[in-house]
């Protein structure tokens, strides 16, 4: 039997127990149960109290959508910490202590992680470069460092911490604040030119704050050779103490407790019928469902093709209440739209999610107003759903203009021209 020990913010939460290839197994502690921060990691994995606890699939599920889903970079993560295995928990053994969201996994009997102070290693421009240049090829840091991370998605990604004016190493149980994206390069057997990611995502994300839609901070950065989105992690905050606290989050396919192949709903995943559901149980379930239809509609004007239930999560507060968590992983394929080589041509972009009406809708341009308007009524009520497709031109073209504002010099023509004449081009669309 092996078994992890699981911590929130210096808290004894309970343990993972792994037995041979049986389903695992979780037990919430019962100090953990009644503590006034005490909450299910899961709403697919409900508090139990003391016992034998939960053994279903939702277990390793829930755990296994912590470690990316790429497995390439799952068997680097592999390869640099010698794991024995691509098994989650053996994985997972060497890299949980800043895992997405707020657990920290220890081995069992670990002493409690020291939360309450931060401790990191400073470093310079030329360390950052260096070390997202190493992330490319291995996940982690120096072995020097007694820190581990692990990030869920399918990106090469890194994390670091920003403490007084600078970015960090974090050592021990102090969590990193901030995602740094590196450039996506050639994807997919099309070879679709990515190269430009960075831009893309920051556009993209800046366009949907601009229109009203609750999104991650981002900033675009240079350190020597290497440019990244940075992103800050809105799982973290800062105790009126001075220590970064972990806030619990999970993504749609954990809450539901799927496992990460069947992220897309054409896999037999998550679709808007099944998340509408789900959020008629959150504590702003009227907004929160408003919010996820703007979301959608938004996506197809953007062709942001990747909305699937990984990229979408729920904060997770005291009790198991929750609500919808601000966005995240935003990309146009507008860009890459085209009859070229290596571009996707416009009848066949599909969105993640269908519209569904009598058929089930995913081509971007099968989809028609008359689709958003009956999907609407469904789940925010026609009045609210003519008012958001009446404003949305205005509201689109007051995005564009503000954000116009914000680029910067040197920024790739081509990124800006084929979202911005992308969105008009839907806009034109969804008024026949």
């Amino acid at each position: 039997m092996s078994v992890l020990d699981i911590w929130m913010n210096g808290v004894f939460v309970g343990q993972w127990h792994q037995k041979g290839r049986t389903a695992s197994r979780l037990v919430y502690d019962p100090s953990w149960v009644d503590h006034p921060q005490g909450r299910p990691l899961s709403l697919s994995l409900p508090m139990t109290g003391a016992g034998d606890g939960l053994r279903d699939a939702s277990v390793d599920n829930y755990f296994d959508n912590l470690l990316p889903d790429n497995q390439v970079i799952r068997r680097r993560i592999s390869a640099r910490f010698k794991a024995a295995s691509l098994d989650t928990f053996i994985l997972l053994q060497s890299i949980g202590r800043d895992a997405a969201g707020a657990v920290q996994l220890l081995p069992e009997g670990s002493p409690p992680p020291e939360v309450k102070f931060i401790d990191g290693r400073a470093l310079t421009e030329a360390d950052v470069a260096e070390h997202l240049r190493g992330a490319i090829m291995s996940t982690g840091d120096d072995s020097s460092d007694d820190f581990r991370f692990s990030l869920a998605g399918a990106q090469e990604k890194t994390a670091l911490l920003w403490h007084k004016g600078s970015w960090h190493v974090p050592h021990g149980a102090t969590p990193t604040t901030h995602i740094f994206k590196l450039p996506l390069g050639l994807a997919g057997n099309t070879r679709y030119d990515l190269q430009h990611s960075v831009e893309n995502e920051w556009l993209s994300m800046e366009l949907l704050r601009a229109m009203g839609l609750p999104i991650a901070k981002t900033q675009m950065a240079q350190f020597e050779d290497q440019r990244v989105l940075i992103v800050e992690r809105f799982d973290r905050s800062v105790h009126p103490d001075g220590w970064i606290v972990r806030i619990p989050h999970e993504d749609l396919l954990q809450a539901q407790g799927l496992p990460s192949h069947l992220k897309y709903e054409s896999d037999g995943g998550p679709g808007v019928p099944g998340i509408m559901d789900l959020l008629r149980g959150s504590a702003n379930a009227r907004d929160d469902r408003q919010t996820f239809f703007k979301t959608l509609l938004y996506f197809w004007l953007l062709a942001a093709t990747d909305g699937h239930a990984k990229n979408f999560s729920l904060a997770i507060a005291p009790g198991g209440t929750f609500k919808l968590a601000p966005l995240y992983d935003v990309l146009s394929a507008w860009p890459w739209v085209g009859g070229g080589a290596n571009q996707v041509h416009l009848r066949n972009v599909k969105m993640a999610m269908a519209l569904r009406t009598k058929n089930a809708h995913y081509r971007m341009r099968e989809i028609y107003r008359r689709h958003w308007l009956a999907v609407g009524e469904r789940y925010i009520g026609a009045g609210s759903t003519t008012a958001i497709l009446e404003e949305l031109p205005g509201i689109a073209e007051g995005a564009i203009t503000l954000v116009q504002e914000k680029i910067p010099e040197g920024f790739p023509a081509h990124i800006t021209d084929t979202i911005f004449d992308g969105i008009r081009s839907n806009l034109a669309h969804l008024a026949l």
